[in-house]
């Protein structure tokens, strides 16, 4: 086959795979966040009404990663053990009953209680598409597909806001208040949908029927031989993966900005309601940073794709998020601060499809599960301290100002861990060749 009929058959067969596969798993993850964020819609009128003061509440919203973190390696394996399609219809059914569940706690213990339900539920999700996805894309292709998947991030958000905050205003409809409508409105459609994942999801793709039998084979040959090069230089098992420098090095950067960014999430709706906005408008205000968020994303996973060169990405990124979280506190009382916001989430969002490739140039198989798994665990109850340092500050001090002031501290770990990487560790890929795992 001549270079360019084997470059013609990628584009087609890696198209097809795209169009299949990613936005099918962007809805899901929307419907992840959606499920994930709409506490902190709730929280503008729930609070009050089952007696949640701001630190409890971070700390009770804050303990959906108990469950998630606990439980997310072991997931991970299960689902590459079983498979994708009924692991991860498992997950989104159980976690849309729950989430539906939440609608009917009565105070600060029943909340607590469901929201560690919820976090064990969903784990394995978030990583358990991204090795599914490794099993479909080569890596000079996967900072564009994460970014494609993830925007369903920041764009939940977007459309989270504004339809949790409609759900609100159904307040006395059935003798229910707002905030139980949206917890049953978000959370069953997530179950039923979760079933559809079975008939949907292709395991593998040796087993899809809608390629070609050359475009399977193509495909089938280029993630062995990548796998092959991998393993070459060092295999790792699912423990010595979880110990492993380089992994670390990535679950400090991930910490560090997760705790900055959930820290933000779950109170934005609460910095904007402050400057007296109503709950509308500050849904829809929510929403702008957001959207530069889902830009960012998308131009970074390009951009990362194109140089081979994913460190100094993270390191810009992370730095915008320092920068922006350090003039929020200071234009906290002004509606500038959704400008240092819409920065700051610049660099939360457009660090992840650079990131997220970087633990597969180095793991495979059942270590990659763990890894990604161990990655994001660890990672994200670093993000259940935000909600609780932003709760205790703003309780302790009356203000936003001291908490927005440690998340940038958080931020600055990771952009600090990243410049590291940047400057002494070898680049993940040279020329198509893997360089030594230390």
């Amino acid at each position: 086959m001549s270079e360019s009929d084997a470059e013609r058959l990628e584009k087609v067969t890696l198209r097809k795979v795209y169009l299949r596969l990613v936005p099918f798993c962007f809805v899901l993850y929307i419907l992840c966040y959606v499920d994930r964020i709409n506490v902190s819609f709730a929280a503008l009128t729930m609070n009050k009404e089952i007696g949640l003061s701001a630190y409890v509440y971070g700390l009770a919203a804050g303990a959906f990663f108990w469950g998630y973190c606990l439980l997310e390696v072991p997931s991970n394996i299960i689902m590459e053990k079983v498979g994708a399609r009924i692991w991860i219809t498992r997950i989104m059914v159980t976690w849309g009953l729950l989430s539906a569940a939440t609608a009917f706690v009565t105070g600060p213990w029943s909340f607590f209680t469901v929201r560690v339900l919820l976090g064990a539920a969903e784990a394995g999700l978030f990583p358990g598409i991204l090795l599914y996805f490794h099993r479909w894309f080569p890596q000079r292709h996967r900072g564009r597909v994460t970014a494609g998947f993830l925007i369903g991030l920041p764009l939940a958000t977007a459309i989270g806001a504004p339809l949790s905050t409609a759900f609100l205003q159904m307040d006395g409809i059935l003798g229910m208040h707002g905030w139980q409508w949206m917890y049953l409105g978000e959370g069953l459609p997530t179950a039923l949908i979760g079933v559809s994942v079975w008939f949907y999801l292709t395991e593998r793709p040796s087993e899809a029927k809608w390629l070609t039998a050359e475009e399977r084979d193509w495909l089938d040959h280029e993630l062995a031989q990548e796998r092959r090069r991998i393993d070459s230089v060092r295999q790792f098992s699912i423990w010595s993966a979880m110990a492993n420098g380089r992994v670390w090095v990535l679950t400090t950067i991930f910490g560090g900005i997760g705790m900055a960014g959930v820290g933000l999430v779950l109170f934005l709706p609460q910095i904007l309601k402050g400057q007296g906005m109503s709950n509308t408008q500050a849904g829809l205000m929510t929403a702008i940073p957001y959207v530069f968020g889902t830009i960012a994303m998308v131009v970074c996973g390009w951009i990362s794709d194109r140089t081979k060169d994913r460190f100094w990405m993270l390191t810009g990124t992370c730095s915008c998020a320092v920068v922006g979280l350090i003039l929020g506190a200071m234009l906290r009382d002004s509606i500038w601060v959704l400008a240092a916001f819409s920065l700051a989430t610049v660099g939360f969002y457009g660090m992840k499809s650079p990131f997220w490739p970087l633990p597969s140039t180095f793991l495979t198989g059942p270590a990659l599960a763990a890894g990604l798994a161990f990655i994001n665990s660890v990672g994200n109850f670093a993000g259940y301290m935000g909600p609780i340092v932003v709760g205790y500050a703003k309780d302790a001090t009356g203000s936003f100002e001291v908490g927005l002031y440690v998340l940038a501290g958080s931020s600055a770990i990771a952009t600090l861990t990243a410049l590291a990487c940047a400057l002494w560790m070898p680049k993940p890929v040279v020329e198509g060749k893997l360089v030594p795992a230390r």
